[in-house]
C-alpha cells in the first residue's frame, strides 16, 4: 500500500492543504467573472456538490475588482468556502486579486515571460540570470502583498504555456516544465513565503505524470515539502473525460502524492466534483489493485479483475489501478474482466484507456478544455458539433480550446485546434501554426473540417 506524501500545509482562508489535512477537491466557474451574481450561484452550485475551492478566471484588473463583490455576497449567504483568482499575462493583476481572494494562481508561463511566439531563442548564461532576476523583481512585490493581506499562492505550470525562454533552453520536457516551477518556489522559499500550493498540468497524461514525479525529486532534493495539486487539462467531456483524469491523477494518488485536485470536465462545474471525490475515495481500493494488475502481468498484458456498483465507478476505477502502469509502459496491453461488462465492453473500455495513456489508439482524441470566463464560445455545444463531424478520424488528435491561454501550446499534442479568438470569433491551428485566424463562430466548425480533410488528402489518407 502507498503512504501519503508527506507536505507542509498551505493555509488558504479557513482551510489547511497539505499536512494531514484531506486531499481537497475544487472546481472552476465557467460564468464571466464581471457577472456577480451569475458567478456566485454557479460557486452555490459546486460547493453544495462539494467543492472545497472555488476558482474564477481574473483576466483584467476589472475581474481582480471584483472578486471583492463576490466573496462579500457569498460570505453574506454565510459561505466561507475560499476563492481563487486564476491570473495570466498581466502581474498587476495578480497584485489586485491577492487583496480580495484567498488564493490566487499565477502561471510561471506567462507571469514575467512575453507571451509565446514559439521561436528560439538565444542567451548566454549572463543574459539568462538577467531574465531570472526580472521575475524576482516582479514577484517579490507580490509576495509582500499575499503577506499583508494573509493570501495564499498557487504556482501553477502548464505544459501548453512554457515560456519561449524556458522552451529554448529545456525543450519541451518535463525537465523545463519543473524548472518553470522551481525559478519560482526558491524565491518564495528565499522571501520565507510559505503558504504555496503546485501544480504542473498537462493533457498528456504521460507528461503530466513524469512532470510531477520529476518536481517531487527536485523538492526532495533542495529539501522543500510544498503541497500539490494535482490534475490533467483538457481531459475532455463524457467517459473519455472521466477516463483519462483517472489514467493521470490516479496514478500519482496510488503513489500517495497529491494533496488537492481537480478534475477539468467540458462540462458544467458542479459535474467534476463527484468524479474527483470518487477518485479521492478509490484511493485504498485503486492502490492495492494496482499491485494485483502489476503481479498479473505476462506477455506484455495486464490482466485486471475489477467489479463496482456502477459503471462510472468501474470506469474510473479500472482507469487509476492500471494508469501509472501503462505510461510506465510496464504493459502496453490490457484485459479487463467484470461481472458488470460485456466481452464487447471490456474491450471497450480497455482500449479507452490505453488511448489515455497515449498507447494505442482506437478513436479521434479530443483535448477539449473545461472552459472558464474567459470562453467566449458555447464550448458543450461545439464540442458536440466537432465531435459528430470528425468521428471518424481514428487517431487524429483535435483540441478545442476556450481561449489563447493554453490554446497554441496545446497544439503541439494535437493535430489541429479550435481556439477561442474574441467573441464569436474562432482561429484555426494546424499543431501550433495559426493557418485562420477569426473566423466567424458560425462557420468555424465546417473550416475545420475543410482544414482536416485538406490536410489528409494531401497526406494521402483516406478521407
Amino acid at each position: 500500500m502507498s503512504t501519503r506524501r508527506i507536505s507542509s500545509i498551505a493555509h488558504v482562508g479557513n482551510i489547511g492543504i497539505g499536512g494531514g489535512n484531506p486531499i481537497r477537491v475544487q472546481s472552476m466557474t465557467t460564468t464571466n467573472t464581471n457577472d456577480t451574481e451569475a458567478c456566485v450561484a454557479q460557486a452555490e452550485r459546486i460547493i453544495a456538490a462539494g467543492g472545497e475551492l472555488v476558482r474564477l478566471t481574473t483576466q483584467g484588473t476589472r475581474e481582480a475588482e471584483n472578486m471583492k463583490n463576490i466573496s462579500a455576497a457569498l460570505k453574506a449567504k454565510g459561505i466561507m468556502t475560499p476563492l481563487v483568482a486564476d491570473v495570466h499575462f498581466n502581474a498587476n493583476v495578480a497584485d489586485v486579486a491577492a487583496r480580495y481572494c484567498e488564493k490566487v494562481r499565477i502561471n510561471p508561463g506567462n507571469y514575467v515571460d512575453p507571451a509565446r511566439t514559439f521561436k528560439q531563442l538565444e542567451y548566454t548564461d549572463e543574459e539568462y540570470q538577467a531574465e531570472l532576476r526580472k521575475i524576482d523583481e516582479r514577484l517579490v512585490p507580490f509576495i509582500n502583498i499575499c503577506k499583508e493581506n494573509h493570501t495564499a499562492v498557487r504556482i501553477g505550470v502548464n505544459h501548453g504555456s512554457l515560456s519561449d525562454r524556458i522552451m529554448s533552453r529545456y525543450g519541451d520536457t518535463p525537465a523545463g516544465i519543473v524548472e518553470s516551477c522551481m525559478e519560482f518556489l526558491r524565491i518564495f522559499r528565499r522571501e520565507q513565503f510559505n503558504d504555496v500550493v503546485i501544480s504542473i498540468k498537462a493533457s498528456n497524461t504521460v507528461v503530466m505524470v513524469q512532470s510531477v514525479r520529476l518536481l517531487v525529486q527536485q523538492m526532495d532534493k533542495e529539501d522543500m515539502h510544498y503541497p500539490l495539486h494535482l490534475g490533467v487539462t483538457e481531459a475532455g467531456e463524457g467517459e473519455d473525460g472521466r477516463i483519462k483524469s483517472a489514467v493521470g491523477i490516479g496514478a500519482l494518488l496510488t503513489e500517495g502524492i497529491g494533496d488537492t485536485i481537480r478534475v477539468s470536465l467540458s462540462e458544467e462545474p458542479e459535474c467534476e466534483i463527484p468524479v474527483a471525490r470518487k477518485l479521492v475515495e478509490l484511493i485504498p481500493e485503486c492502490t492495492r489493485l494496482r499491485a494485483e494488475a502489476e503481479a498479473s502481468i505476462q506477455d506484455d498484458t495486464i490482466t485486471l479483475h475489477v467489479d463496482a456498483p456502477d459503471m462510472e465507478t468501474l470506469q474510473l476505477k479500472a482507469s487509476m489501478a492500471v494508469g501509472a502502469l501503462l505510461i510506465d509502459h510496464k504493459a502496453t496491453k490490457l484485459t479487463i474482466q467484470s461481472a458488470l461488462l460485456s466481452e464487447e465492453e471490456a474491450v471497450t473500455l480497455a482500449d479507452a484507456i490505453l488511448q489515455a495513456a497515449r498507447i494505442k489508439f482506437t478513436k479521434t482524441e479530443y483535448i477539449s478544455c473545461p472552459g472558464c470566463g474567459r470562453t467566449l464560445y458555447d464550448l458543450q455545444k461545439t464540442i458536440a458539433r466537432i465531435k459528430e463531424a470528425t468521428r471518424e478520424f481514428v487517431g487524429l488528435k483535435i483540441g478545442i480550446m476556450g481561449c489563447i491561454v493554453n490554446g497554441p501550446g496545446e497544439m503541439a499534442d494535437a493535430d489541429f485546434g479550435y481556439v477561442g479568438a474574441g467573441p464569436g470569433k474562432v482561429s484555426l491551428y494546424r499543431q501550433k501554426e495559426c493557418v485562420e485566424k477569426n473566423i466567424p463562430e458560425a462557420e468555424a466548425v465546417e473550416k475545420l473540417l475543410e482544414l482536416i480533410k485538406r490536410d489528409l488528402k494531401k497526406d494521402n489518407h483516406k478521407v
